[in-house]
């Protein structure tokens, strides 16, 4: 058994990424919500308290690594959880991008000759060949990095409290005073808006769940929160009340570190200045081993193009680390590293994956109802969650229509990839047939592509599948075919029932399943009774026997009664 992330290993990871955030947002949020920011950031909170439930419910049930994916995944259509996937896959990289550019833009702060554009490639470099090495996330430098972050935003929220009682409230009244452009409401509702990036890093622990210790994904979403609910609204708070408004405008970039230089001297901008490289530099490293692990799933899944699973030495997928590093430099050239930018970019992309996430808890209390988990989220949390995500996500389309345009540039050509993977064989059919209309058939050149094309998709559909039954009926075992033939690339399914010594198959299963055999002539299937007990170690054993990965192996949802957890199984897919 290898050991796994205790509450407060888990927590840093996550907590690096999520309570980095509060290193940009807060300046962002009073740029469109001015005085009243702090609010907004309140409102941020109170939709992330519906979604721990949302989270808790479906992770819980699911325990698996790979968040939003695994979530629709186990309970929709294999198209709508890549989506998913690809948006994710966004997200992270633009996480890594504000991450690196806000990180050397602090830096900079400290050492003015830093060329920002430049430095930012040279440090999103760093962390590509830190992964390509093999080294990955450590959870004591993790650990490490974030508590010298809370004492470090400790520290400032401490002295800035000093610095405002020493000095008087006159700056804080005369930003309350100052004007805003429209209504109260609508700087709350662009401020929130905005100031949804600041819970960036939330599905982090989703992603690495199996790492954790029994019970600690739940406390991680908790702890998460608290940071969120206290330091962000506090911040923005203490800004106001210590700095002029033209001030933060001018700083709002690095905006922790002046108010560090301003309620305690050069002293504390030195610590905010490294706590921000440090902490920032760690949310980076968090994309990395995310998009790392999401990616290889994907590709294991068939989603992406097989090449990006070319390991080097220390088993690292180094083509998968070097296409993020490209589409991050990319992403900041075009953008320049400006963070309205970058940040209108990643709340789309961040936004959309949270939506889908909640659709993913809605399908699992519909299509897996009889699922075990230790927590549901009630149909208010749902309502009101997926209301917050809705409305921010309008908000941020209206506050920065270029942006969206510049999301769209990423995610339509990573879109069709994925698209042409998951339908590749009707479009390799389509291109036999126009090939077929404009090359006469009787040629080389025509004999030569048809017999290429063909032989690709007889290898494409030669990948065989597993579908687990005990006593499942016709009906259900239908259900199971169809699913596989609606989303998987196949020609070949083993329907296999693992029968215990006293157990006694139900007489008409094998006839039934002859039946299903010949209903679908373009698929094969074949029966067959393994003799052991289904258990996490038979299903190792089978795959191993016949040549088969885990992930293409299909189980019904389990009831209250099934001795073991989902992701004891490995990768094991419910689709029924």
């Amino acid at each position: 058994m290898k050991k796994r992330l205790n509450e407060l290993a888990a927590t840093s990871i996550c907590g690096n990424d999520i309570s980095s955030s509060c290193l940009y947002v807060s300046g962002l949020a009073i740029v469109y919500a001015g005085q009243y920011a702090w609010i907004s950031l309140l409102m941020v909170a109170l939709v992330l308290f519906f979604f721990r439930k949302i989270y808790g419910e479906v992770v819980g049930a699911l325990p698996l690594n790979g968040g939003a994916y695994n979530a629709l995944l186990n309970t929709t259509k294999k198209s709508t959880a890549s989506f998913a996937a690809t948006l994710t896959v966004l997200s992270y990289m633009a996480t890594a991008v504000i991450s690196a550019s806000e990180s050397v833009k602090y830096a900079h702060s400290l050492w003015h000759g830093i060329p920002i554009i430049y430095t930012t490639i040279g440090l999103l470099a760093v962390f590509m060949i830190i992964v390509i090495m093999g080294i990955g996330e450590s959870s004591k430098v993790a650990t490490a990095i974030f508590i010298f972050h809370l004492i470090s935003l400790t520290l400032l929220c401490v002295f800035c409290g000093v610095y405002l009682f020493q000095n008087g409230f006159d700056t804080l009244l005369t930003n309350f005073r100052n004007p805003i452009e429209g209504s109260i409401t609508t700087a709350l509702f662009f401020g929130f808006a905005a100031a949804m990036l600041g819970i960036s890093g939330f599905e982090s622990s989703a992603n690495y769940v199996e790492e954790q210790q029994d019970g600690v994904f739940p406390k991680t979403l908790r702890n998460m929160w608290i940071i969120v609910t206290v330091f962000n609204p506090l911040i923005a708070f203490l800004a106001l009340a210590i700095l002029p408004m033209a001030s933060i405008d001018t700083n709002n970039e690095t905006l922790l570190s002046f108010m560090g230089q301003t309620s305690g001297g050069n002293w504390l901008f030195y610590i905010i200045s490294i706590d921000a490289v440090l902490v920032l530099s760690g949310a980076v490293l968090t994309s990395f081993v995310g998009v790392g692990g999401l990616v290889e799933r994907m590709t294991l899944d068939r989603i992406l193009p097989k090449f990006l699973l070319k390991k080097n030495k220390k088993g690292s997928s180094y083509l998968i680390f070097i296409s993020f590093f490209i589409l991050c430099v990319t992403i900041l050239i075009f953008t320049q590293g400006n963070l309205k930018a970058l940040a209108g970019v990643y709340t789309i992309a961040f936004l959309s994956v949270m939506i889908l996430f909640a659709i993913g808890n809605i399908l699992l209390k519909i299509n897996r109802k009889n699922l075990p988990r230790p927590e549901r989220a009630s149909v208010g949390a749902l309502f009101f969650g997926i209301l917050g995500v809705d409305l921010a996500l309008i908000g941020n389309m209206i506050l920065n229509p270029p942006y969206f345009g510049i999301f769209l540039q990423y995610l339509i050509p990573t879109s069709l990839v994925v698209l042409f993977m998951l339908y590749r064989i009707r479009i390799l059919r389509g291109f036999l047939k126009i090939v077929a209309y404009f090359i006469p058939s009787n040629t080389p050149v025509f004999r030569g592509i048809n017999t290429l094309v063909k032989k690709l998709i007889l290898r494409i559909n030669s990948q065989e599948f597993v579908f687990f039954t005990n006593h499942d009926n016709a009906a259900t075992i239908n259900k199971a075919i169809l699913y596989i033939i609606q989303n998987e690339h196949t020609r070949r399914l083993k329907i296999v029932s693992v029968i215990k010594p006293d157990f006694i198959l139900p007489p008409k299963l094998k006839s039934d399943i002859e039946v299903l055999d010949r209903a679908y002539p373009n698929i094969h299937i074949e029966f067959v009774e393994e003799q052991g007990h289904f258990n996490p170690e038979k299903i190792k054993e089978l795959s191993k026997k016949y040549k088969i990965p885990i992930n293409f192996m299909f189980i019904g949802s389990p009831g209250d009664n099934f001795p073991y957890r989902i992701n004891e199984l490995g990768d094991v897919r419910l689709i029924i």
